[in-house]
């Protein structure tokens, strides 16, 4: 969605007596060009957008306000506004669990959700643009459908893996299916966040660890199937 460029070398013209040296880039090495780096701030400004209205409410007007550029501008980035939402949760999304990612790796999954809980609970915006885009891609045929759907199952893979490693190295249970248990971990994880996102006197980070302390228990035993009775049901 939004990539990461480097201006193209300067060239001599053909035939031209100009000297071979190469002249000094105006864009400091690795640095985003100037489109690109136009791209990232309206996207930062809808991030700041998101955080002080409501999804519904949010337009490219306002982030065109908030990113100090004409209207025009803004819409020939994005085309379409679904586009600004999508680069906007890529973005933010990336910022939030990027720094946090290495936990999985010394501590395991549930280090790393925790730690994606507590961010989330002191910056709460980005769950809110999450938890309202998801009507968005449960809506079918939308146009930003697809690639909604391709995050959250990136998620879904990401937990998986980790687990899988967790148990391979013995910090969870082997009695614990990784599969099932990143179905029952994002189920706490998400909704936690949600109940907390209109029961504002709840402390969300310790609801999570006692949630998932009872998950674990149940992880260290063997699975029974449920024999339910039909006819108490």
């Amino acid at each position: 969605m939004i990539h990461e460029t480097h201006p193209e070398p300067a060239r001599t013209p053909a035939g031209s007596t100009a000297p071979s040296t190469p002249s000094t880039p105006t864009t400091p090495f690795g640095a985003p060009s100037a489109a690109v780096g136009r791209r990232i701030a309206i996207v930062e400004a809808a991030m700041r957008v998101f955080t002080d209205n409501a999804f519904h409410e949010a337009s490219f007007e306002l982030v065109a306000e908030a990113a100090g550029l004409p209207v025009k501008t803004v819409r020939d980035e994005f085309t379409h506004w679904h586009g600004l939402v999508l680069a906007t949760v890529d973005l933010w999304v990336g910022r939030r669990t990027r720094p946090l990612m290495p936990l999985a790796q010394t501590h395991g999954t549930i280090a790393l959700l925790r730690a994606i809980v507590a961010a989330n609970a002191a910056e709460p915006a980005l769950m809110r643009l999450l938890s309202a885009v998801v009507n968005v891609a449960a809506t079918p045929g939308h146009p930003a459908a697809p690639l909604l759907h391709d995050q959250w199952q990136q998620f879904y893979r990401l937990v998986h893996a980790s687990l899988a490693r967790d148990v391979e190295l013995g910090r969870e249970p082997d009695t614990m299916q990784p599969s099932c248990g990143a179905e029952q971990l994002i189920a706490l994880y998400e909704g936690l966040q949600l109940q907390s996102m209109v029961r504002r006197d709840m402390d969300v980070v310790a609801s999570f660890d006692r949630a998932v302390t009872r998950l674990r228990a149940g992880w260290g035993s063997v699975y029974v199937p449920p024999a339910w009775d039909l006819e108490l049901v």
